[in-house]
C-alpha cells in the first residue's frame, strides 16, 4: 500500500471509533488533495506508525479547517468537487469540522507530548488566522506586516509545526526544519495567491483575480497599492465585479509598476531561507525538491 494511501486508512480508522454512519459517508465525500503536510512530515521522519498517526493528526486538522473556511465563505466547491456544505448544509459542515478536530485531538493527547502541545498551538494560531483573514476583508487592507502576520497564521503555523513535529519524532534539529516548515509555508500561500492573478480560469478552477473580488489583499496587490500613481482608483475595484476594461488596468498596472514581478521574487526569497535553513542535514535532498518545485515555475 503506497504511504499516503497507510494515512488515509489511518483516518478512517480513527473516524470509525465515532460509530456514526454519517461520519463515515462524509469522509468519503472529502477530497483528500495534495497532502502537502504528509508528504513533508514523512520526508522528514520517514514511514513508522508515529510517523503515519501524525499524519493522520495533521490532515484532519487542515481538513475541519477547510470545512470551517468553506461555510465562512460561502464556497460551493473544494479541490474542484462539490463542498461539504454545498452537498449538506453549512451546519453538517461545522459539526464534521468538529469532529475531526476532536478525534485529532483526542489521538494527539496519546502522543508524545512536545508534538501535542508544537501541533495544538498551531491550531490556536490556524484559527486566528482565519479570524484575521475574514477581519482583513472588511476593508481595504494596505499592511504588508498584517498581510504576512495573516499568511503565517492561517497557512504557515501548521505546516511549521508539522516539521517540527516530525523532527522531533526522530531526534532531529527541530528548530531548523521548524524554520525550513514556516518560510515553506508562506512561500506556498504567496505563490497560491500569485497565481490567482496569473493563472487561467480553466487551471484554477474559479475565476482569474478573483481574490481580489473576494476582498484579499494579497501580497501582488500590497505592492501595487504603494507603487500605482492612482491608488485611490485602485480601492475603488476592490470587492467589485470587475468588467475587462477594469481587468485589463489592473494587469497593466501590475506589470508596469513591476508589482508582480517582485511579489514573485519575495516568495522565492522566502523559499532560499526554507531551503537554507536545512541544507547541511542529511535528509535535505527531497526537501530542497518540494521547495525548488513550487519557487522555481512558470508563473
Amino acid at each position: 500500500m503506497e504511504v499516503l494511501e497507510e494515512v488515509k486508512s489511518k483516518i478512517e480508522e480513527f473516524i470509525r471509533v465515532c460509530d456514526y454512519p454519517k461520519v463515515n459517508i462524509l469522509l468519503k465525500e472529502l477530497s483528500s488533495g495534495k497532502m502537502l503536510r504528509s508528504k513533508l512530515i514523512l520526508k522528514i521522519a520517514g514511514v513508522s506508525e508515529e510517523s503515519i498517526k501524525l499524519c493522520a493528526v495533521v490532515e484532519m486538522i487542515h481538513a475541519a479547517s477547510l470545512l470551517h473556511d468553506d461555510v465562512i465563505d460561502e464556497a460551493s466547491t473544494r479541490r474542484g468537487k462539490p463542498s461539504i456544505n454545498a452537498l449538506y448544509d453549512n451546519k453538517t459542515s461545522i459539526m464534521f469540522g468538529d469532529i475531526l478536530y476532536s478525534r485529532a485531538f483526542t489521538e494527539l493527547s496519546q502522543m508524545d507530548k512536545r508534538v501535542a502541545y508544537h501541533i495544538s498551538n498551531a491550531v490556536t494560531k490556524l484559527s486566528i488566522g482565519e479570524m484575521m483573514d475574514v477581519d482583513l476583508t472588511v476593508s481595504f487592507n494596505s499592511s504588508y506586516e498584517l498581510y504576512l502576520d495573516m499568511i503565517y497564521k492561517k497557512t504557515a503555523s501548521l505546516i511549521e509545526a508539522s516539521a517540527k513535529a516530525a523532527a522531533i519524532l526522530v531526534g532531529l534539529d527541530d528548530k531548523k526544519y521548524a524554520v525550513y516548515g514556516k518560510n515553506l509555508g508562506l512561500a506556498f500561500q504567496m505563490v497560491d495567491d500569485i497565481l490567482d492573478i496569473t493563472q487561467d480560469e480553466e487551471t484554477l478552477g474559479k475565476p482569474s483575480m478573483h481574490d481580489f473580488v473576494e476582498g484579499k489583499v494579497t501580497i501582488p496587490y500590497l505592492y501595487l497599492y504603494d507603487r500605482v500613481e492612482d491608488n485611490e482608483y485602485l480601492k475603488s475595484l476592490y470587492k467589485k465585479e470587475l468588467n475587462k476594461d477594469e481587468l485589463d488596468w489592473l494587469k497593466v498596472q501590475l506589470k508596469e509598476t513591476k508589482a508582480l514581478e517582485d511579489a514573485i521574487k519575495e516568495a522565492k526569497n522566502i523559499g532560499l531561507l526554507a531551503i537554507n535553513s536545512i541544507k547541511d542535514e542529511k535528509n535535505s535532498e527531497d526537501l530542497i525538491k518540494i521547495m525548488k518545485a513550487m519557487i522555481e515555475r512558470d508563473f
